[in-house]
């Protein structure tokens, strides 16, 4: 969190909210391992599919993305601005268009990536993904 709130300041954003719905997926058992280290101990693991032991599990997750998305579109006509995560970001993507947590595994999010959700002709879209 406290990368996400020095990143947004030095962007020059004041009058920031900090809120722990932005926190990123807690690993329980997992915190602190790689990836790698993680498949040598459950070799099908995956995060948007399995979530974490004594962690969150992807349905904790993505109600926790679904909260944040409902506290960001309180104010009807403004625009919301968040700085977070890659696995949080990546669940409230999948949030904002109603699908399956299990799809943020396949949406690449590199470090430091613009991405842009709005409401579209159709209704929610993904106007703008990984854009560095």
């Amino acid at each position: 969190m406290q990368r996400a709130l020095r990143t947004a300041q030095l962007a020059r954003f004041e009058d920031l909210q900090v809120t722990d719905l932005l926190e990123e997926f807690d690993y329980g058992m997992y915190e602190g391992l790689t990836t790698q280290q993680i498949h040598e101990k459950n070799s099908t693991w995956e995060l948007f599919k399995d979530g974490c032991p004594g962690g969150e599990s992807p349905d904790e997750v993505y109600t926790r993305a679904r909260r944040f998305i409902d506290l960001a579109i309180q104010h009807k006509g403004t625009r919301a601005l968040a700085f977070a995560h890659g696995h949080i970001i990546r669940a409230i993507a999948v949030a904002w268009i109603n699908a399956s947590i299990t799809l943020a595994t396949n949406l690449q999010l590199d470090v430091a990536a613009l991405n842009i959700v709005r409401d579209g002709d159709h209704g929610r879209v993904i106007a703008l993904w990984n854009e560095t």
